[in-house]
C-alpha cells in the first residue's frame, strides 16, 4: 500500500481545512508543528512561540473565514505556522533570508496578514479599528487578536481593551498565556466550564436571565449582574476582564483541538460584547529539546532537528550587548549606588549577567519601556545611577518619557542603547535607525557612539561619571573587534573625538562602528592617490566643534559616516559647520546615512552595502565630494 499522502500536502490555503473533522485537525497540527521545526532548522528565527501555538493556528483558520474574517498576530514572530497554512508553504524555507519571507507578520506578504506587527501590544488597538471600519461600513465580518501573555504587560494592551466595549460590540481577543502563569492548572473541568459559558446553552439562560431582570427595579438588576458575573469569575478567574468590559471564557488548554475549536466556535457566535478567550500553552511545544531549553528556543539559529544542536560559530571576539554587561558590573562592584533596568530583555540586553551578580539591584519592568523610562527618571531623582538598557528599536516607544520625565528635569538616566544600526533578518521593525536623531533633539542630552568594544567600555565609564546630566551611548547587535579592553576603563572627556589617520585631501569623520570601514575606505582611497584623515566622533552630542573645523579648515573634503537615518549625527555637523561659516569657504560635504527607505532583511553585510555604508560606499561618496572620476583608478578628477 502507497504511503496516504500528508494532510498538510492537501491544504493549499486555510479554506482547505474547513471540512475537515477534529482528528484530522489534530493530525494536521502535528504535521505543520514538523513542517515548522524542519523549516526554521534551516534558516534560524524565532521557534518556541509558533511551536506553542500550532493548534491554536490550525483552529482559528478552521474556525474563522480568513481571510475575510480578519486575525491579527501581536509580535508576529509566533506566526510561522500560520504563514505555511496561508499559502506561503513554498516559500518558508526563505524566512528570514534576503528576498525571502518575513520573520513577522507583513501586510505586503499576503492578504492573510492584515496588519503588520513586530513590537508588542498593538495587536487589540489594530483590531478595535477594523471592528470600527466594519461597524460603519456595514459589513459581518469577525475580526480576532491573538496576544501573549507577555504583551499584556504593555500599558498599550489595556488602553485597547477599557476603549473596546465603547467601539464594538463583535471582536474576540485570545490571550494566549504561556509563561507567566495567571491561570490555574488546566484540564478536563476547565475546558468543560470554558465550552459550558462560551455555549448557546448558557448564552440562552442568561439572555433570558437579563430578560426576566429587566422587570426588576434598578438596584436588584444591577445586583443580579453582579452576581452573575461573580459566580463566572468564581469558576473561570476571569473577572478582571469582565471589569474591563469582555465576555470572559477560560482558561483552556490551548493544545485540546476538541476544546479549542468548539470554544472558538461558540466564542465566534457571541455578538452583545467583545469576547476574551484565555488559551494556556507551551512555548516549544512538541518539540524537545525546545520545552527542555530555558528560552524554549525562543530564537533560534540553525540547528540539528534530531539533537536540537544549534550550529553557532566560534566568535572571534566578544557580542557587543556582552562586553557592555560584564563593564557595567565592574563599575557596580565599586559604586553600589549603580542600578539597572530591563523592558523583558534581560538576556537580550545582557543585563541577565547583572542580575546574577547584583540581583536586588536589577529590575526587570516587563513590556513596558514607557514605564521604564520614568521608573528610571524616579531612581534618578532620588540619587541612584540608573542604567537603562534598551534596544534602539524599543526605546521609540518612550520617547515621550525620554523627553517629559527625564531630559526637561535633566535627570542623569543612563540609556544603553543596544541594536544599534541594522539588524539583519529581523528587518525595519527591529533597526536602531533614528535613535541619534531624536534624541539629538533634547537639550542637555549626551549621546556616545563607540566605535569598537573598548571604546563602549569608556563609554560606560564615562556615563557612570556622569552624575548632571542624561546620557545615551549605542552599539550594535554582534561581535566586536577583537581589540583589547582596559581592566577598568576611564572616563572620556565629554564632548572631544580623536583623530585616527592623518591625511590631506579628504576627511572622513564617523560615528560609531562604521570607523573599520573608514579606515578600510581610506586605505583604497590612499590606492588611488588621494590621502584621507579618519576621525572617530566619538560623541554625537556635544559635538567636538574644535575637531570638525579644524577637519573642515585643512581639506577640500568632509564625509560623515553613521549607522543611522537621516536627521541624526551627520545632520548636527552640517548645521555646526553652517553656524560657523565652514561652508561659505567652498568645503564640500557629504554625509552618509541610512537610505530614506524601510530596508528589507537581509545579511548585515549586504544592507549596510546597500545604504552605502561598507567601504566601497564610504570611497564612492569621497570620489563625489572630491569630484573625481569613480572609474578612475589616479584620482583624476572628473
Amino acid at each position: 500500500m502507497p504511503p496516504e499522502t500528508p494532510l498538510l500536502d492537501t491544504v493549499a490555503s486555510p479554506e482547505d481545512t474547513r471540512s475537515l473533522s477534529i482528528p484530522q485537525l489534530r493530525q494536521l497540527a502535528d504535521e505543520l508543528r514538523a513542517e515548522t521545526i524542519e523549516a526554521v532548522s534551516q534558516t534560524g528565527g524565532h521557534l518556541g512561540a509558533g511551536l506553542g501555538v500550532v493548534e491554536l493556528t490550525v483552529a482559528l483558520h478552521h474556525v474563522y473565514e480568513t481571510p475575510r474574517d480578519i486575525l491579527i498576530w501581536d509580535v508576529g514572530h509566533q506566526a510561522y505556522p500560520h504563514k505555511i497554512l496561508t499559502g506561503r508553504r513554498d516559500r518558508i524555507r526563505t524566512l528570514r533570508q534576503g528576498g525571502g519571507l518575513s520573520g513577522f507578520t507583513k501586510r505586503s506578504e499576503s492578504e492573510y496578514d492584515p496588519f503588520g506587527a513586530a513590537h508588542a501590544a498593538t495587536s487589540i488597538s489594530a483590531a478595535l479599528g477594523f471592528c470600527a471600519a466594519r461597524d460603519a461600513e456595514g459589513r459581518d465580518n469577525k475580526v480576532v487578536a491573538v496576544i501573549g501573555d507577555g504583551s499584556m504587560s504593555a500599558g498599550m494592551a489595556y488602553e485597547a481593551m477599557n476603549n473596546a466595549c465603547e467601539t464594538t460590540r463583535q471582536l474576540t481577543v485570545i490571550l494566549n498565556d504561556n509563561d507567566m502563569s495567571i491561570a490555574p492548572p488546566v484540564g478536563g473541568m476547565s475546558a468543560y466550564m470554558a465550552r459550558l459559558v462560551s455555549g448557546g446553552g448558557y448564552q440562552s439562560i442568561r439572555n433570558l436571565g437579563k430578560a426576566v431582570t429587566k422587570v426588576f427595579p434598578r438596584p436588584m438588576r444591577e445586583a443580579a449582574r453582579k452576581a452573575e458575573e461573580y459566580a463566572r469569575g468564581m469558576v473561570t478567574g476571569g473577572t478582571f476582564f469582565e471589569e474591563l468590559g469582555f465576555y470572559y471564557v477560560g482558561p483552556i488548554d490551548g493544545h485540546d483541538m476538541d476544546a479549542l475549536v468548539h470554544v472558538l466556535q461558540n466564542a465566534r457566535r457571541i455578538e452583545d460584547r467583545p469576547v476574551l478567550v484565555h488559551v494556556v500553552t507551551q512555548k516549544g511545544k512538541g518539540y524537545g529539546p525546545a520545552e527542555s531549553a530555558a528560552d524554549k528556543y525562543h530564537g533560534v539559529v540553525k540547528f540539528d532537528v534530531v539533537t536540537g544542536k544549534q550550529a553557532k560559530g566560534q566568535a572571534a571576539a566578544p557580542q557587543y550587548t556582552r562586553v557592555f554587561a560584564e563593564e557595567l558590573v565592574k563599575h557596580a562592584k565599586i559604586d553600589p549606588k549603580i542600578v539597572a533596568i530591563t523592558a523583558a530583555m534581560p538576556s537580550g540586553t545582557g543585563l541577565d549577567l547583572f542580575g546574577q551578580a547584583f540581583p536586588d539591584r536589577t529590575f526587570d519592568v516587563g513590556i513596558a519601556e514607557q514605564h521604564a523610562v520614568t521608573f528610571a527618571a524616579g531612581l534618578a531623582a532620588d540619587g541612584m545611577k540608573p542604567f537603562c538598557a534598551i534596544y534602539s528599536t524599543f526605546l521609540q516607544r518612550g520617547y515621550d518619557q525620554v523627553v517629559h520625565d527625564v531630559a526637561i528635569q535633566g535627570l542623569p538616566v543612563r540609556f544603553a542603547i543596544d541594536r544599534a544600526g541594522l539588524v539583519g533578518a529581523d528587518g525595519a521593525t527591529h533597526a536602531g535607525s533614528f535613535d541619534v536623531g531624536y534624541l539629538g533633539q533634547l537639550p542637555g542630552m549626551v549621546i556616545m557612539g563607540p566605535s569598537d568594544e573598548a571604546e563602549l567600555a569608556h563609554a560606560v565609564a564615562t556615563a557612570v561619571a556622569l552624575d548632571d546630566a542624561p546620557s545615551a551611548f549605542r552599539y550594535p547587535r554582534g561581535e566586536g573587534l577583537g581589540v583589547a579592553i582596559p581592566q577598568l576603563a576611564a572616563p572620556l572627556e565629554i564632548g572631544k573625538g580623536r583623530i585616527v589617520r592623518e591625511g590631506t585631501a579628504v576627511a572622513i569623520l564617523s560615528f560609531g562602528t562604521r570607523l573599520s570601514e573608514s579606515l578600510k575606505a581610506a586605505d583604497m582611497l590612499a590606492a588611488r592617490g588621494l590621502s584621507a584623515t579618519v576621525a572617530d566622533a566619538r560623541f554625537a552630542k556635544p559635538l567636538d566643534l574644535d575637531l570638525i573645523l579644524r577637519l573642515a579648515r585643512e581639506h577640500e573634503a568632509l564625509i560623515t559616516v553613521e549607522e543611522g537615518a537621516m536627521g541624526g549625527f551627520g545632520a548636527f555637523v552640517l548645521h555646526a559647520l553652517a553656524q560657523h561659516g565652514a561652508l561659505d569657504r567652498g568645503l564640500r560635504v557629504r554625509t552618509l546615512t541610512l537610505p530614506d527607505i524601510f530596508q528589507d532583511h537581509d545579511k548585515p553585510e549586504a544592507m549596510y552595502a546597500q545604504a552605502g555604508l561598507d567601504a566601497e560606499g564610504i570611497v564612492r561618496g569621497a570620489l563625489a565630494a572630491l569630484g573625481v572620476d569613480n572609474a578612475s583608478a589616479t584620482g583624476r578628477r572628473a
